[in-house]
Parts: C-alpha cells; structure tokens; sequence
C-alpha cells in the first residue's frame, strides 16, 4: 500500500498540480484490474483506506484518489460540491487523469472500473461515462432535477451497480430514479435499495465529529453492518463481471 504521486501527470491535463491518492495493490504479480475510487465528503481517510484494501484484497488495482489533494477538505470541500453539481471543473480532470493513470499502470490489465460513496457516489455517476468499463455508486447523489436531466447526465455510460439505503433521508427516491432512467438508456445495471440501511451504511464506523453523530443517526446516516457484506458482494460481482478476463 503506497502513495501514488499524480501530480506531473495532473499539472500537464490543466489539474490539481499536488494530485495523488492511497494505492492499495493485490497480492500476487497481476497484472490486475484497476478501480478508481472516490471518497465521501470527509476525504481521503482510513474509512477510504480501508475500502481501498477490501477492493485490493479482492483483486483490484485500487487507487483512493484524493480530491482534496490541493488544500484539504476545508478549503477544497465546497468548490468540490460545485463542481459535482455543476458537471464540470478541476475534479474530472483529476479523475479523467487518475483513469487513464491507472489503465497504464504496469500492474494494470488495462480495465478500469470507478467506485464512490456518498459525494464519491455522485461523481461515480457522472464519470460513468468517461472510459470506464465498470461503475459502483453508492448512496450518490443523481445529477439534474428532472428525469429528463438524468438521464442526459447518464447516456452512453457503462454498467453501472447501486446500492441506497431505504432509510437514507437525503436520497429519498433516488434508487427508483435511477433504476428508471438506466432502464430507459438501455444500459445494464442492478440498483438495489436496502429497506434497514441509511445513508453511508457501507462504512464500517461512524464518521464526523462525535457531537454531531446522534444527530446523523436520526438522519439516517450510519453503518448498517446486516446490509453491507451483500452491497459489497454485490460491488465485487460487478467489477468481477467487466473488469476481470
């Protein structure tokens, strides 16, 4: 597990010039297939980390990219936001980067498949039609407000899997959205809503400052230990499917 350094490659796409993120490697000689992940709001933590070794340990070139790299999740935070809400800015072309830094990788297969969770997930959404072969959204947010604005967002992407909770309060009706408007692009998927689940219900420890967490509960946000291992087998089926030969 090392530090992958981005930032030559980042600077000359016009990215974040200090880009780079936590590479989880499988055991053996590979080559492998390659995830790109993508971290919840709090940034690139040990929750990440650890998801990044579960996917390593599965088989998968993983790469936890930071996109808070150029500043941290204070100052990076909201202009990120804006960015997922706008379609557009630094974050993909430092994802964009990340892919194609990852399909070169020597370890690389050449496949590559993109994850996230919670902000993570909506970017998920939004590259899924960015050269990837595979993608895993879970508890994203859908870009647009209308259907029709969805599946804009969403058309000639590749097979996609998603995992929401039924109890997640911020993302009510978003599993029913989506499975929707993939089905009406024609696009394979499986998108599936957990009935005890909340929002981040695949972590396996409560994030955020501890004063705030009951709050979070009631909102419905935290780990839900009885829906997790079949949303990551899920995710592992999936990524085995289209990235491994």
């Amino acid at each position: 597990m090392t530090y992958a350094d981005l930032s030559a490659e980042s600077s000359a796409a016009g990215g974040s010039p200090s880009l780079g993120g936590y590479l989880a490697t499988p055991p053996g000689t590979g080559p492998f297939p390659a995830v790109l992940m993508i971290h919840e709001a709090f940034g690139l933590n040990d929750m990440t980390r650890r998801h990044a070794d579960r996917l390593a340990s599965a088989g998968y070139l993983t790469l936890a990219l930071d996109l808070f790299s150029d500043g941290g999740p204070r100052r990076c935070l909201v202009s990120t936001m804006r960015s997922m809400l706008k379609g557009t800015g630094r974050p993909f072309t430092d994802l964009a980067t990340a892919r194609k830094w990852l399909a070169s990788a020597p370890q690389s297969n050449g496949k590559t498949g993109v994850i996230g969770f919670c902000m993570g997930g909506g970017f998920a959404l939004l590259v899924a039609r960015g050269g990837f072969d595979a993608a895993s959204v879970n508890y994203g947010r859908l870009p647009g407000k209308q259907q029709e604005d969805l599946e804009d967002a969403l058309r000639g992407a590749c097979p996609i899997v998603a995992n929401f909770g039924g109890r997640d309060t911020t993302l009510k009706g978003a599993a029913r959205k989506l499975e929707t408007a993939l089905t009406n692009l024609g696009i394979e998927h499986s998108v599936k809503e957990f009935p005890t689940a909340g929002h981040a219900f695949l972590n396996d420890a409560d994030l955020g400052p501890a004063v705030f967490r009951p709050l979070m509960r009631v909102m419905g946000i935290g780990p839900d230990p009885e829906s997790a291992p079949e949303a990551w087998q899920r995710i592992e089926d999936h990524f085995a499917r289209y990235l491994k030969d």
